[in-house]
């Protein structure tokens, strides 16, 4: 599907989708739990869909009524083999890979898009040494099985926080007692402070030491009801859009959140000021969702901003660093990717163009926040992309007053 947009204003109220990150956790932690939880005000979505589904799989119950979601879950019993679609989602397999080990599942994992090339190659490593069996051959799917064993798990922290999450979900179901030592500065802490978060508030603990976590064996998620807090990544592209002109009043946001892409709110504070846009330098290891709509923050600022420790987004749904740089340079930026980051200068010659979303959707919502104060039209092929997390964003963007038309369905 193609949109074209021509600019505008947003104006007006939104209530902010949920946070994806904090619904993966709660589905999870429910679905494990004794007993049946209730979910409400989840947004719906592709990556959640394919968590709902694992852990269906996993023998889960879930009966879904909207953003409302009852869970009955399997009190992390053990269950009989079966096949598992991930779509596109990397923190559904990474986070299901260990959690399906645990309760002694033959799982076989499927995922299309770039998934299938996203490595997995710590629990491999990890989990193979602790009774874990993987039958891989560098794509999907492939099939784990045998039972996960406790025991002392060395994980390096600067490929994905993903693989630390999974694991602290998985490892307090075992009899015995585990830990998680780090073998480099965890990159992304935030989101691995989400899960503790949320292991917390469905009765499962896990101690942070000098090395890593400490986790006690035969803990049981306890059942509970929860509403999912606004998405502070899907804010981000509405903040940016009031710094380039746009006034939208965004509800349904936790000021105490330990979501880290909170962040945006004190990067704009900082480099926003009196109608004017400065310049940035962003250490973007613990916000790697920001850094399309930074980029975009950036190409309209009054100096060069610079992007780094970013190396990740290499590996995305697309690699996010060159599909970020081409998005802008197609519409008249002058941005340059770097080992671990991007350098954006203003070029005040911003103008209409051809966006390829190359399938992902931060690069579909970044440009179309782009697209607000460029003079002319911008054109994005493939904006269904935006579905995989943010299915009802066109649906917002036009609600507040933006230009966006399909031009074709292709």
């Amino acid at each position: 599907m193609d949109i074209s947009i021509r600019p505008s204003v947003l104006r007006g109220k939104l209530d902010v989708p949920a946070s994806k990150s904090c619904a993966h956790r709660s589905i999870i932690c429910a679905a494990l739990a004794d007993g049946v939880s209730h979910l409400s005000g989840v947004t719906m979505s592709k990556d959640i869909e394919a968590t709902i589904g694992a852990m269906t799989a996993l023998g889960a119950e879930f009966t879904v009524n909207g953003g409302d979601i009852t869970v009955k879950g399997t009190g992390g019993k053990t269950a009989d083999s079966c096949v598992i679609d991930c779509n596109e989602s990397g923190s559904t397999l990474r986070f299901i890979i260990p959690v399906a080990a645990a309760i002694g599942k033959s799982t076989e994992f499927h995922g299309r898009g770039r998934l299938p090339q996203r490595p997995i190659d710590i629990f491999i490593r990890e989990l193979g040494r602790n009774g874990v069996s993987f039958d891989y051959h560098n794509t999907m799917p492939f099939t784990v099985s045998g039972g996960l064993r406790s025991d002392i798990f060395e994980i390096e922290g600067d490929v994905s926080s993903q693989f630390i999450t999974g694991l602290l979900f998985a490892l307090p179901l075992l009899d015995g007692d585990s830990e998680i030592v780090l073998t480099s500065h965890l990159e992304s802490r935030p989101y691995v402070d989400i899960t503790i978060e949320t292991l917390r508030r469905f009765g499962v603990s896990a101690e942070e030491t000098e090395r890593g976590f400490r986790i006690k064996g035969g803990q049981r998620y306890r059942a509970r009801d929860e509403k999912i807090e606004g998405d502070y990544s899907q804010a981000a592209f509405f903040c940016v859009a009031n710094a380039l002109g746009s006034e939208v009043e965004l509800h349904n946001l936790n000021e105490n959140s330990v979501q880290g892409d909170k962040k945006i709110l004190e990067i704009i504070s900082d480099m926003c000021y009196n109608g004017n846009i400065g310049h940035y330098r962003a250490d973007c290891s613990d916000i790697p969702d920001l850094v399309p709509v930074l980029a975009v923050l950036g190409a309209f600022g009054n100096g060069d901003s610079v992007i780094y420790n970013a190396k990740r987004l290499k590996i995305k749904e697309s690699d996010r660093l060159a599909s970020t740089s081409a998005m802008l340079n197609a519409l008249g930026g002058d941005v340059t990717v770097t080992d671990d980051g991007l350098v954006i200068r203003p070029t005040n010659a911003m103008h209409g163009g051809t966006v390829d979303s190359c399938g992902d959707h931060r690069i579909v919502m970044a440009a179309a926040v782009a697209a607000t104060r460029i003079d002319g039209e911008v054109v994005i092929k493939g904006a269904e992309a935006a579905e995989k997390s943010y299915p009802a964003f066109f649906d917002d963007y036009k609600m507040l007053g933006g230009k966006a038309n399909v031009i074709s369905m292709e």
